[in-house]
């Protein structure tokens, strides 16, 4: 078979595999967020559907999908109906350039753990993650309803607001290692493991705590979920949305967490590196090659995402003043303090 095509089929099946386990994980996600916030109150979360409600993500599915989807009259058709597809798209989109595994396996120089390859991965990644903030703007637009409005502008000033914060807080990272190539990234952090680690070795812990503060306000997450508060705006931007349109903002959200936990994974953690980085000799199967790579990274994820819900199940919500206070007179000037430091530390000790 031509080299091409052969190239061509791998990347097709590498993308649909990709997708696949991508949207199961943001399916059993929102599982593990339902049972981890119902031990912290006290109580047992989804128990029925299944052993230990482990069907419960697809029953959800299903009911919003067979749901009847309601469109109100007097929205704007064209971006009411684009809105949750830009959001959902730019989800999915973010996951394509994020490198999951060791890159040595490839096949005709198709790599088994990343769909693209791309020496500025870093850039596309927070371009992508700062178009989506479009779909939740034309949503509250579109639907011409006031509340919704409400929302849409909390979310796109807030975006604004972290955004900042959340870009400058890599800048000691890219400096420290010299490439926006999160493959490049994490192979620098692998010398000798946690000590080189830049959350660790790299000096990179405020950094570190900017980019998580800021990411949780860029996916709209507790304390800082201000855009869709139900307390006073009812349901924020997706009040006039049901059925899988809903699903869509919803599914938006959880993919944005996961992509949120890969990054601080490659770019503070050692991506898929363990603890111990090459003080081990690597295992010589292949089998072993492949998985715990695999593995370690699957656990640093998860330790986000248990993170993520921790803080959802422990503070309250922000007020709005506090919420754009905080972003631009502390975490603003702290994560500029922290490039000059960085700085400082690399002209000294080069």
């Amino acid at each position: 078979m031509n080299i091409f095509w052969v190239f061509l089929l791998l990347s097709i099946l590498k993308v649909a595999v990709v997708l696949a386990i991508f949207l199961g994980a943001v399916a059993y996600t929102v599982l593990l967020e339902r049972k981890l916030v119902g031990r912290i109150q006290n109580r047992w979360g989804p128990s029925r559907v299944g052993p230990f409600g482990l069907w419960q993500p697809m029953v959800d599915g299903l009911k919003l999908f067979l749901k009847e989807d309601m469109i109100p009259a007097g929205v704007y058709r064209p971006l009411y109906l684009a809105a949750p597809l830009i959001a959902l798209g730019c989800a999915l989109l973010s996951i394509a350039v994020v490198p999951f595994g060791a890159q040595n396996l490839n096949y005709h120089g198709v790599k088994f753990f990343e769909i693209a390859d791309l020496n500025i991965g870093l850039l596309v990644l927070l371009g992508v993650t700062s178009i989506s903030v479009y779909g939740i703007a034309l949503a509250g637009w579109s639907s011409n309803n006031k509340y919704s409005l409400l929302g849409a502008l909390r979310s796109s000033a807030q975006m604004v607001s972290y955004e900042l914060a959340l870009g400058l807080s890599l800048v000691g990272v890219v400096l420290r290692t010299g490439s926006f190539n999160l493959a490049e990234i994490v192979r620098v952090q692998s010398i000798h493991g946690a000590l080189t680690w830049n959350l660790f070795g790299g000096g990179q812990f405020i950094a570190f705590f900017i980019y998580l503060t800021a990411a949780y306000a860029e996916t709209n997450r507790a304390p800082f979920d201000l855009p869709e508060a139900e307390t006073e705006l009812t349901g924020g931007y997706h009040t006039e949305y049901s059925s899988m349109k809903f699903a869509m903002f919803f599914m938006a959200e959880y993919g944005n967490m996961i992509t949120v936990g890969c990054v601080a994974t490659l770019l503070f953690l050692g991506g898929w590196t363990s603890p111990w980085g090459h003080l081990l000799p690597e295992p010589q199967n292949i089998i072993l090659q492949a998985i715990l790579p695999l593995f370690w990274f699957v656990v640093k994820v998860f330790f986000f995402l248990f993170l993520y819900i921790w803080v959802r199940g422990t503070l309250p919500r922000f007020r709005y003043d506090q919420l754009m206070g905080y972003g631009w007179k502390y975490l603003v000037p702290v994560a500029m303090l922290n490039i000059v430091g960085t700085s400082l530390v690399m002209a000294v000790f080069p």
